[in-house]
Order: structure tokens, then C-alpha cells, then sequence
């Protein structure tokens, strides 16, 4: 009897890509046309979040299934236990040999890793059961190495890479991050990975597992040409936020902490601060930038699944495209991805499942509330796997097959830790201690309910205030809504709790157990 070839994955993921930047969901300016053609053919999650924040704890979340409460990676460089499984390790239960282009930004447990090797990696550890074939880290080893052997003259200093050109055209008009960098749109970093990854998937036969992380858009904000000109500042969507910096503190202590913390710096590279006659200007200017990386990284996408179609392999993979988290792009004067603002986790998600099943559902927009949980419970669905206790998501394949369950969520949930291991500032001045540094969100079409651990809550009306200007927290008139949504964070959570061994006991015929 022979064995029907195991099916390719293809798992892509960009970093800090706001959940609405794609012309398939009607943004007014992005261009996406490679996205949006797989779209067409997929099934895309237009209210999809990711459950935590930043970089390091979202990956640990989408390649584990678990909620940030229970692996408890909380932060860039926070260890990620090494007792968890995650999607490459139970991967190979099914016969795969996950591959890795890029990073997983999660970080060794250094109860168990070589103190030199923790020093090198800092949080750019590569999550177990990945073999690595292209790691882009930090410092873009490979991407350097190749640049300087196309000829480039390449600065010494990594930050320097990234400087926008001087005496480029028109950029005394235009805001900071206008003028491209100093090498090609096809020498950048996101055309070297995506080369990478076509010749690799050349020498394979059928059966391959990829994921591929991209960096873009996530800073430093610049973009080759024709990225850096393909959208103008004067037509991008303006920030959401308040009058000033200070009117935006004045709604909550945190608030106030993450703007000082922010500094006056949103972005070092192009050397601007909110202070300058230029900012408003520059912020609009970012956005610009930023949809010019977005155009950029979906460009290459296409260029990957191009050479899918070409050698045949299309019909037979899986591809899933999604990020880590969001980016706040100077809405409520902030830069990056924090706190409990959706445009820092809302993020996409586009699932294209070759099989005759997913048929019925092809080009489907699903509006029902997604988690990036669910990720890794859908990947080990499609391979026929159990899904272990661990994972706190659910699969997806139910709404990629025309029949989503009954009993889905109705709210989505993520959490968000601000310590600082190395730095008290932000603890001292709230007057809170490190372990309360942290954030829980449930949201849902209606309400928005935020408790913070030692600090005021926040409720909004995501109706009336979808932007989340006006506090209800205080308002009589809404403390019976308040306490439910109170109510429902904490079922949540308990619901949630880790969970590997409580489905076990002990008995004198053995060991039994209930999923």
C-alpha cells in the first residue's frame, strides 16, 4: 500500500502589520493586489486579534496556542518555558521537518541553555523543532553578507543601514522618512528572504513545512523606491488622537506613562521629536512610509506564491498569512504596538486551504471574533493531529469548510505587560510593583472593558466611541454593564488557566483522562 505524500504548509508572517491595511477590506489607500488575489481564493478573518504584545510574547502565543497568562512570556526577551510544545515540535509528529526563513523572536529558557549561547541570542532565540534554514535576526547577518557581495558599499554601523538618503528630490517638502535607503527594492531584505525561500522550495518534493518571517513593516520607516513614493502623506488617513499629548494623558495614568516612556523620539532613525514644527508633517509622512513597506512585503508575497503556481505546488499547500500584532502609528500620539488600543492587535489573517473541502468557502470575508490562539489548534486540524490540553485557541477549519461551530466566542481577549525587568521607572511613578504591571482586554462589538492590575479601569462604548476617547468606568449609568463585562474577563480567565494536567487523575487502574 503506498502513503499519500504529505501536503506542503506555508506559513507566512509579517511583523507590525495593522489589521485593516489591506485594499480587499477597503482601505482607502493601501494597495495589497497579490493579498487580495489569495483573498479571493481563501478565506479571510476580518476580526482577528492578536492576544498580547509586543513581538516576542505574539509569537510565542501564535506557536504555542496559548494565552499570554499561561506561557508567560510576557515580554521581548522574557524566557519562553521550555516544557511547552509548540507547532514545529508537534509538526513533526505528523512526518514534517518544519523549516525556518527569518525569526521566531522567542526567547531559550536559560534553566537549560548555554549561558554563552543566551548572551548571542538575547530574545532572538529560534522556538524548538525549527531547522534553520535563512535566520534573520537583529542583525541581518545573511541580508549584509549579501549586499556587500552585489557590490554595495555598506555602512559599518547596522542603525546607518537604514538612513534615508541625503539630497534626495523633494525630501525638504516631504516629511523624514520620504527619501529611500541606499540599496534596491529588489535587494532589500524582503526580496533576499523571499529569494531564499524560492530556491529552497526548488529542491524539495512535496511534503515541505516553511515559515517565513518577514520583518517589514515593522521600523525603522524606510522604503526602496517605488515603495517610498507610491503613497503621499497628503492622502493618508490622519491619526486618531486627542487635541494635544497631554489632553491624550489625561485619561488614564498608563496613558501618561506611555507617552513619557515613548520620549520625544518616535522614531530614532529619522531623528524626530514631537516637539518639532515638522511633527505632524512627519507622522503623516510615516504612514505613508508604512504603507509603502506594506506594498512592498505583499509584492514579494506574490513573487513566493508566483513560484508555487510555476512548479506546481500551489494546488497542494496550505498558506496561511498573518503577523504577530498591530502598530498604533501615531494614533493616541503613540508609535508601536501597546496597550489596549485595538490598532496595536488587530491584525490579518488570510487561510487558504487547498483541499476540496474549503471550496464552498473560497473568498469569504468571516466576521466573527478570531485569535491568534487559534493558529496553531487550525495547523494541527489540517495535519490530523490531537490538539494538546496546553492550547487555548481552536481551530479555524470549521469556517474554512463552511461549517463554523455553534458555540464560537462572541468576544476576543488579549492581554498586555509593561514591566521592565531592567528599568522600575514606570512602576515607581504609578506606585505599583513590577508583578502589576500588567493589562487584561475583553471586547466585543459593544463594549470595550479594560482592568488593569493596581490601577483604575477603563469601559467604552464601541459603538458610540469606537476610538476609545470617553471613559464609562465611572459613569453610573453603565456599572451594571461594567460589572458584567468584569465578570466575564475574570470567567475568562479562570476558564483559561494552564491546564496540561488537570484533565489527568490518578485512579488505581491507571492513569485517567478527559480532554
Amino acid at each position: 500500500m503506498t502513503t499519500k505524500p504529505l501536503q506542503n504548509i506555508l506559513l507566512i508572517t509579517a511583523d507590525q502589520w495593522r489589521g485593516e491595511c489591506l485594499s480587499a477590506l477597503g482601505h482607502p489607500c493601501v494597495k495589497t493586489p497579490h493579498l487580495d488575489a489569495l483573498i479571493a481564493e481563501s478565506v479571510v478573518f476580518e476580526n482577528h486579534y492578536s492576544v498580547c504584545a509586543p513581538c516576542g510574547p505574539a509569537r510565542a502565543s501564535l506557536l504555542t496556542g496559548m494565552y499570554l497568562q499561561n506561557h508567560r512570556s510576557c515580554r521581548n526577551g522574557t524566557p519562553l518555558d521550555e516544557r511547552h510544545t509548540n507547532i514545529a515540535l508537534e509538526a513533526r509528529k505528523a512526518g514534517y521537518q518544519p523549516v525556518l526563513f527569518g525569526y521566531t523572536d522567542t526567547s531559550r529558557d536559560p534553566r537549560t541553555t548555554d549561558p554563552e549561547l543566551l548572551k548571542r541570542d538575547l530574545y532572538e532565540g529560534v522556538l524548538p523543532g525549527f531547522k534553520v534554514e535563512t535566520l534573520l535576526l537583529d542583525n541581518s547577518e545573511p541580508w549584509i553578507a549579501d549586499l556587500k557581495a552585489k557590490g554595495y558599499d555598506v555602512p559599518a554601523a547596522l542603525d546607518d543601514i537604514y538612513r534615508p538618503l541625503g539630497d534626495y528630490p523633494d525630501a525638504e517638502n516631504r516629511g523624514r522618512t520620504f527619501p529611500p535607503p541606499f540599496y534596491r527594492a529588489d535587494d532589500s531584505r524582503t526580496a533576499f528572504l523571499t529569494d531564499q525561500v524560492t530556491a529552497y522550495l526548488s529542491q524539495q518534493d512535496q511534503g515541505w513545512f516553511a515559515h517565513v518571517s518577514h520583518l517589514r513593516p515593522h521600523p525603522p520607516f524606510i522604503a526602496p523606491e517605488p515603495y517610498n513614493t507610491m503613497y503621499a502623506a497628503a492622502d493618508v488617513p490622519p491619526p486618531v488622537r486627542a487635541a494635544s499629548p497631554d489632553a491624550e494623558a489625561s485619561a488614564h495614568p498608563w496613558l501618561a506613562c506611555a507617552l513619557d516612556d515613548m520620549g520625544d523620539w518616535f522614531d530614532p532613525w529619522m531623528q524626530a521629536t514631537m516637539k518639532d514644527d515638522s511633527y505632524d508633517r512627519d507622522a503623516l509622512q510615516v504612514r505613508a512610509t508604512y504603507y509603502g513597506l506594506i506594498s512592498k512585503v505583499d509584492h514579494y508575497i506574490g513573487k513566493l506564491i508566483d513560484h508555487l503556481k510555476q512548479t506546481g505546488a500551489y494546488e497542494e499547500t496550505l498558506i496561511i498569512f498573518t503577523t504577530d500584532h498591530g502598530e498604533l502609528l501615531g494614533d493616541h500620539w503613540l508609535f508601536g504596538k501597546r496597550g489596549y488600543f485595538d490598532q496595536s492587535y488587530r491584525i490579518p489573517l488570510i487561510i487558504r486551504d487547498p483541499r476540496r473541502a474549503a471550496d464552498s468557502t473560497r473568498g469569504q470575508h468571516i466576521k466573527a471574533f478570531t485569535e491568534s490562539v487559534d493558529i496553531t489548534p487550525t495547523l494541527l486540524e489540517w495535519m490530523g493531529l490531537a490538539i494538546p490540553r496546553q492550547c487555548d485557541g481552536r481551530s479555524l477549519l470549521g469556517f474554512c469548510h463552511g461549517s463554523p461551530p455553534a458555540d464560537w466566542r462572541t468576544e476576543v481577549h488579549w492581554e498586555y505587560d509593561y514591566r521592565d525587568v531592567t528599568d522600575p521607572r514606570m512602576e515607581k511613578r504609578l506606585g505599583i510593583t513590577m508583578d502589576q504591571c500588567a493589562m487584561n482586554i475583553i471586547r466585543d462589538e459593544n463594549f470595550k472593558y479594560v482592568h488593569f492590575n493596581g490601577l483604575p479601569p477603563l469601559f467604552f462604548d464601541q459603538r458610540k466611541d469606537p476610538d476609545n476617547f470617553h471613559n464609562l468606568a465611572n459613569d453610573p449609568a453603565y456599572t451594571a454593564q461594567m460589572l458584567t463585562y468584569t465578570q466575564k474577563l475574570l470567567s475568562w480567565r479562570m476558564q483559561n488557566d494552564e491546564r496540561v494536567l488537570t484533565g489527568m487523575q490518578l485512579t488505581p487502574d491507571g492513569v485517567a483522562e478527559r480532554g
